[in-house]
């Protein structure tokens, strides 16, 4: 079986942004108030780049396992990925009134929050992170 290769790590996130563009350093923290308000936990590392909120434990049907943040994002230099673990079908409304995006299977791409609608922003974090804690629920 295959180790996960994204996993908590103990370094500091405000030493991570230290070395993000200002630009993204701003979304980046504003994110980050928004996902600890929707999960009540604090941001950790998760791998060398995504900044995570929360965990979960998964299993897949062919048996292998493994933990990942509830939701989190990376600062990317190009774009800010948003890590919308449940994927986007339950959120289809609010894709629409989100403004300039792109979507990967859970992965949301802004170039920068000036170009999208913040509070359908908020409210999506919202609803993935109450979707995740639905499913994940002991």
């Amino acid at each position: 079986m295959t180790e996960n290769k994204t996993t908590v790590t103990d370094v500091d996130v405000g030493d991570y942004l230290a070395n993000v563009s200002d630009d993204k350093k701003t979304d980046s923290l504003w994110l980050i108030e928004k996902m600890q308000k929707a999960t009540g936990e604090t941001p950790k590392m998760w791998g060398p780049s995504i900044i995570g909120f929360g965990r979960y434990v998964y299993q897949y049907d062919s048996g292998h396992k493994g933990e990942s943040a509830i939701i989190g994002f990376s600062p990317r230099k190009r774009e800010l990925v948003i890590y919308i673990v449940p994927g986007f079908e339950p959120f289809q409304t609010h894709l629409g009134k989100l403004g300039k995006h792109k979507t990967g299977q859970s992965c949301l791409y802004i170039k920068r929050l000036s170009d999208i609608n913040k509070p359908v922003l908020e409210e999506l974090i919202a609803g993935s992170v109450a979707w995740m804690r639905n499913k994940y629920s002991d």
